[in-house]
């Protein structure tokens, strides 16, 4: 023993070695063994758990159209978009020892299923049922509410929660019950448990008949309280439920009231019809310019609970009779008159395609909301107008129709349909800020795009541009000796408050345009206070130098109004006179003439107190300058020239052809 105590000799050392091994070995072969019984338990325990049973997904898709069927599968159409499925296997045939492609073949119905509109189940992706929407029905779509159609034999049918629209004729698209065309019966129903699942447009036809909503006398309100009609020639009340109706005929100029509680009022609607074709429906109840009006066609009293609507259905083409001398001065020459009654039947028959009161099954109202029709008498040189361009519609390059908007005057351009501010306005490159001039015309013919002419449009958003442009008069213009090419429009006393209170009044029509400065940033948000008003300035112009964007900087809130037409509004005083070119002044109570102006404050201690504008034009300035047309078909253009000149692109079709 020394100093590193006890120690094992060689052999001692070897043996203990030896039995380090033995144990490591031991120790591996436990862990071995361990992991084999353990192995074994676990897979017993495996083996003993249930198998858990395969759950098919189901998929049911409701009211969908069945384009085609193959030995495959089926083909539908299922919200826009085209889709296939192949067949599979009802629950019966799951026993059954067949192979995969013949499985996928068991189901395929015994009926046909092609162009149909069907309930579809899938099972994992494979079709293993359709029942089809068998029961159809048609009729004169009469009009249409939230949650139901009136059919014309039928009365109003509800609609079902997940009802689906087809437009089967030219490119299959969706549709909804806004879409289907009223007065007419190219629309088939699918009918399930009493409620309509599927509205089936079938076809297009050229329409003939209009429905014209009558407002009363003074356009306030498209409902009467209780109207009175007759005609000059003996008429007939056609009254009743659908399946009941009842008719009795009346004499020229006996005068019949329509109250809420008439007798006739039995069902939904009473139609009053002339016994010959050229009698007129007289609405004794109402005053127009014209005095008491009268009307072609028929009349069609529809009782609700707010009051009674009149709807006159008349020929589109006598329709217009009416409302071409409404719109433009008869003493137009001839070329703008026919000029005028395309872009007026264009725009009605827009109508016709997309009602305007479908809740009434009328496309349009007779005021300035849609076109003027019958506040002033026919006269021979519209009518004639009309007559020579019979059937004329003004189509885009993509074979849609035109959106033919129109004006009273320019101020020697125009601009584009993005003053409106809607989606789709960007896609309509057919209406275009022009200059309207004699040049302009000639090198639009001549298919010149020289840069002066061409791109005035995007020249006048410059402020300094417009005002230099504005400030002058151009006498290559066509409208240069119209009073209402330049105009100006003096607020000597500024209301605030006043201001305020217009500024509320267009908020709550369009929250979205206009708007608050809030920490550095114009957002949409309850009108607050403005205080003493330190600047109002025209931040941005739209093509053409339309006002595009008006800022109002006031000591308690800055506000951006955005669009000519609220500017129009907003800066309106209601007092002011406007002051026309050629020295005569007029009122303007609710809107500036145009939205073509520049102006120039007058401030007193920091704070405006007054203004001044100076512009030009009368109307939007989008479309077809009606003056303008005038002066062009004075100088010898067609109607065909002028349309082309202000709806670029376009062409002239007669939908009767």
């Amino acid at each position: 023993m020394g100093r590193d105590g006890f120690r094992l000799n060689r052999s001692q050392r070897m043996q203990l070695k030896a039995f380090v091994c033995v144990l490591g070995i031991l120790f591996i072969i436990i862990l071995l063994v361990a992991k084999i019984i353990i192995g074994f338990l676990h897979k017993e325990a495996k083996e003993e758990q249930p198998v858990e049973p395969y759950v098919p997904i189901m998929q049911v898709l409701n009211n969908v159209w069945i384009l085609e069927e193959d030995e495959n599968g089926i083909l539908v159409f299922r919200d826009g978009e085209r889709e296939n499925y192949p067949w599979g296997m009802t629950a019966e045939m799951k026993g059954e020892d067949v192979g995969e492609a013949e499985e996928r073949k068991r189901y395929r119905p015994e009926i046909n299923v092609r162009e149909q509109l069907a309930d579809v189940t899938l099972t994992d992706g494979y079709v293993t049922e359709i029942v089809v929407k068998s029961e159809k029905i048609n009729g004169r779509i009469l009009s249409a509410e939230e949650n139901c159609l009136e059919v014309e034999g039928y009365g109003k049918l509800p609609l079902a929660e997940d009802y689906k629209g087809y437009r089967l004729y030219d490119s299959l698209q969706m549709c909804t019950a806004r879409d289907i065309c009223f007065g007419y019966n190219f629309t088939d129903l699918c009918i399930e448990n009493g409620e309509i699942c599927g509205i089936l447009m079938v076809k297009e036809e050229a329409m003939e008949y209009i429905r014209v909503l009558i407002k009363n006398s003074d356009d306030a309100s498209v409902l009467h309280a209780q109207p009175v009609i007759t005609a000059d020639t003996d008429f007939t009340v056609v009254y009743g439920n659908f399946g009941d109706r009842k008719s009795e005929t009346h004499s020229a100029g006996e005068e019949i009231s329509f109250s809420y509680d008439s007798p006739y009022f039995e069902g939904e609607r009473v139609l009053i019809i002339p016994e010959v074709l050229t009698g007129r429906v007289i609405l004794k109840s109402v005053n127009k310019n014209q005095g008491i009006p009268s009307y072609r066609g028929r009349m069609e009293l529809v009782r609700t609970q707010e009051g009674i609507a009149v709807i006159n259905e008349v020929l589109l083409e006598e329709y217009l009779y009416s409302v071409v001398p409404s719109e433009m001065p008869a003493r137009y020459p001839e070329e703008a008159l026919k000029a005028q009654a395309v872009c007026a039947r264009t725009y009605a028959y827009g109508h016709m395609q997309h009602a305007g009161y479908p809740q009434y099954g009328a496309h349009v109202d007779d005021s300035t909301s849609y076109q003027v029709y019958n506040n002033i008498a026919e006269q021979e040189s519209t009518t004639t107008a009309v007559k020579e361009t019979y059937g004329q519609l003004l189509y885009t390059e993509d074979n849609n129709l035109a959106e033919t908007y129109y004006y009273s005057t320019s101020c020697g351009v125009g601009s584009d349909a993005n003053v409106w501010k809607t989606k789709e306005a960007p896609l309509i490159t057919y209406l275009r800020a022009k200059s309207l001039s004699k040049t302009a015309m000639a090198q639009t013919f001549a298919n010149s795009t020289e840069d002066n002419i061409d791109n005035i449009g995007e020249k006048l958003r410059e402020e300094e541009a417009f005002k230099e442009f504005i400030s002058s008069v151009n006498e290559d213009d066509f409208e240069a000796k119209e009073s209402w090419y330049r105009w100006s429009y003096e607020v000597k006393s500024l209301d605030p408050e006043y201001l305020l209170e217009r500024l509320k009044k267009r908020y709550a029509v369009n929250s979205r345009l206009i708007l608050t400065l809030e920490d550095g940033e114009y957002v949409s948000r309850d009108i607050g206070e403005l205080g003493k008003i330190k600047d109002i300035c025209i931040e941005k112009r739209g093509a053409g130098g339309v006002a595009d964007e008006l800022v109002i900087v006031g000591d308690e809130g800055t506000y951006k109004v955005i669009s000519e037409h609220n500017i129009r509004y907003v800066l309106n005083n209601g007092e002011s006179k406007i002051y026309r070119m050629d020295g005569s002044e007029v009122t303007g109570p609710n809107l500036l003439p145009s939205g073509f102006f520049v102006i120039t404050t007058g401030k007193k201690e920091g704070n405006v107190v007054g203004y001044t504008l100076t512009g030009g034009g009368y109307g939007h300035g989008v479309g077809m300058s009606q003056n303008g047309a005038k002066e062009m078909a004075k100088c010898g253009f067609r109607a065909e020239d002028i349309l082309l000149f202000f709806y670029e692109d376009c062409y002239i079709k007669s939908i009767y052809e």
